[in-house]
């Protein structure tokens, strides 16, 4: 029982990770920065959403 909660956990942190990658990934140099948002920082701003999300 542990493990499936455990690969749940993981499964949406994957998820919540690829949507908020995929979607600032999407968006223009103009409007990165205007949210001050680099390219370099998407990886580390979707790793922070994900486990956010599941801390919650």
């Amino acid at each position: 029982m542990i493990f499936w909660a455990f690969l749940l956990k993981r499964y949406r942190m994957w998820r919540v990770y690829r949507e908020t990658f995929e979607q600032l990934a999407t968006l223009d140099e103009r409007t990165l920065r205007d949210i001050n948002i680099g390219r370099n920082d998407i990886e580390t701003i979707s790793r922070r959403a994900a486990h956010n999300a599941v801390a919650a």
